[in-house]
């Protein structure tokens, strides 16, 4: 579905990425790893036509989704192409209430606020709320099926548990393996290693702007010197 090849790009005069190449197939989780600065937001904002406006450009490389090119692409062109992106920070509607942030941006699909709501109940429990008056956990649980009611074909999620309640990213590890049960691609980033590994089918590892390894779950435990050079902080 995703293809991205020899991804370069950068901020003003500073290269942010050199050489970033990684794939996502139909139904397949992968993550992108990497300590932080190492260019995984970047990636993802290449990925989703936000460069432009975060300042910074694409200078090289591929990126394809289902064969169509997405370089030069809006943001816009891109979500309705079939991309989903849960940002870093959440970023959901302040002033709009949960139900309001639900279907300001949906489409017509499997995902709908009965659905959402499913998956997540407390969402249906506060849907008069707006969106500043959520608890961290509960902005995480909109930004997602936000996301999901666009009906993405795949879905990136950037930080998807960071700064959480461990029974919040309990439930939302569950979601995540829920959605790729049902066939859902998924290229995420997080921090908990040992969580990736159980759900993910494989892992990118990135450094200084460039893809240094990729395998499954069972070569990244293999591979101690992988973790601790790239991964530890």
């Amino acid at each position: 579905m995703l293809l991205v090849e020899g991804l370069a790009a950068q901020y003003g005069a500073s290269q942010a990425l050199f050489d970033v190449s990684l794939a996502v197939g139909a139904g397949e989780v992968v993550t992108l790893l990497g300590r932080n600065g190492m260019g995984k937001t970047t990636t993802v904002r290449a990925i989703m036509g936000l460069l432009p406006s975060q300042g910074g450009r694409i200078t090289g490389g591929a990126l394809r989704f289902e064969g169509a090119s997405l370089l030069g692409a809006p943001p816009f062109a891109i979500a309705r192409r079939g991309l989903g992106l849960v940002p870093e920070g959440r970023q959901v509607f302040p002033t709009l209430s949960v139900e309001e942030n639900l279907i300001a941006t949906a489409r017509p699909g499997r995902w709908t606020l009965a659905s959402v709501h499913a998956l997540f109940p407390r969402l249906a429990e506060r849907r008069r709320s707006l969106g500043r008056t959520l608890s961290g956990g509960e902005q995480q649980m909109l930004a997602i099926g936000r996301a999901l009611m666009t009906n993405p074909r795949l879905l990136i999620l950037d930080e998807a548990t960071e700064g959480l309640a461990p029974l919040i990213r309990a439930e939302i590890w569950e979601v995540l393996g829920r959605l790729k049960a049902e066939g859902q691609a998924i290229l995420l980033i997080d921090k908990n290693l040992a969580a990736v590994m159980r759900l993910a089918d494989r892992h990118v590892v990135i450094e200084r702007g460039r893809t240094v390894w990729t395998g499954d779950s069972a070569a990244l435990a293999a591979a101690p010197e992988v973790r601790e050079r790239y991964l530890h902080v």
